[in-house]
């Protein structure tokens, strides 16, 4: 096999973030590769992987210790997306970075320090995992187009509407529910809510059938007066549109750096097959229509990932990089869709067959360009800050 053609000399990354790589390549040759087809076949990730993942350090790495968090930095978080890309199971990949990245971060930068307790060792252990109720079926990047609502009552309050596409969905614990508490300036009045499996009121209802990320489960959630106490309240009533537009920034950067490690392993699969693969009487690599290509989508990944990582630091600084992000989210989930194009080309008939990698990696990198934030949505994020 080829082996991995990125290179970590990047003159941010510390012992801390090889450290982090290896770990999580050595986790992934034996706790994901082995039994990657039986979780697409089935539709979700055991929730006992995740616990070790937890056991290991992996689910809370920007968090603080106290709350059962490594403390590194945003680079970090960085890595572990890139590495997940890599495992050439995209359902799992993003069924931990909703976990990490997506969902909790809304309880761990905004709870009370009685949330934080309450929840937070669950959370980074993998005894809890997380889910974030965003997206309805007639509102998706459109956060003030939504629907679901809360209405006070004494001592909490009632929530009413549906939630879809929501990843986690079915197997999670935790979900934090975005919900419109008045209609005055539309999207200053959107709250944050904590609600826990079992709710009364709160139901799943059902598991949606998806064409790529099978071993990610994803569901529609309908809340029917649900009653959510006060105590989980997450944040300030009508504050929520910022914590999502805040938490936005951090999860189209780790999509971005998944995207980016999706590509670079199909670029590497397809270099061991088209070097062995004969055809007309040589090796394909021998075409130079081939290499040219396969060449140019390597320049094209180490770029991208470069952008990645550099913003990665910068948003360590603490700079803003709502721009940059917005722009990796659209840059990279439009750049892994043409990789994955001419890695199934390349592959000939075998990249069409449910028994090769690129076929399924094919299938999951689709959404890349969809799942938090639509490409046509990013460039219009990146044209107003231009």
């Amino acid at each position: 096999m080829t082996e991995t053609l990125a290179s970590d000399s990047f003159p941010y990354f510390g012992e801390e973030h090889a450290m982090l790589r290896n770990t999580l390549r050595r986790f992934i040759a034996d706790r994901v590769v082995p039994y990657g087809d039986a979780w697409e076949e089935q539709g979700f990730v055991p929730r006992e992987v995740l616990r070790e993942m937890g056991s290991l350090g992996l689910l809370g790495m920007r968090y603080a210790p106290e709350h059962g968090g490594a403390g590194l930095d945003t680079l970090a978080n960085a890595v572990l997306a890139e590495e997940l890309g890599r495992c050439t199971y995209s359902g799992f990949a993003v069924t931990v970075l909703v976990h990490t990245d997506m969902a909790s971060p809304h309880l761990y930068h905004g709870g009370t320090p009685d949330q934080l307790a309450r929840w937070m060792p669950d959370i980074t252990a993998g005894r809890k995992i997380t889910a974030v109720a965003m997206t309805e079926a007639d509102a998706g990047s459109d956060l003030a187009s939504m629907r679901t609502s809360a209405r006070r009552v004494d001592g909490g309050y009632r929530l009413d509407g549906a939630k879809m596409f929501i990843t986690n969905g079915v197997h999670g614990d935790l979900y934090f529910v975005a919900a419109k508490t008045g209609e005055a300036g539309r999207n200053h009045r959107i709250t944050m809510f904590a609600v826990e499996k079992g709710a009364p009121g709160f139901r799943v209802a059902r598991a949606l059938k998806k064409h790529g990320w099978l071993c990610s489960d994803t569901a529609e959630l309908v809340f029917e007066d649900c009653f959510v106490p006060d105590e989980n309240l997450i944040g300030e009533e009508g504050r929520g549109f910022y914590a999502l537009v805040r938490n936005l920034q951090n999860e189209r950067l780790v999509i971005g750096a998944m995207a980016v490690g999706e590509a670079m392993k199909a670029i590497e699969i397809t270099l061991d097959w088209v070097k062995q693969r004969h055809a007309f009487g040589a090796a394909l690599w021998e075409k130079q229509a081939i290499r040219q290509r396969l060449s140019m989508r390597l320049a094209q990944v180490e770029a991208a990932r470069a952008f990645v990582f550099n913003t990665a630091w910068r948003d360590s600084q603490g700079e803003n990089v709502v721009k940059e992000v917005s722009m990796i989210k659209a840059l990279a989930g439009t750049l892994v869709n043409d990789v994955m194009y001419d890695c199934v080309q390349f592959h000939g008939g075998m990249g069409y067959m449910r028994e090769s990698a690129i076929e399924r990696m094919s299938r999951d990198a689709r959404v890349q360009a969809i799942g938090g934030g639509a490409t046509e949505v990013m460039l219009e994020e990146v044209a107003k800050r231009i």
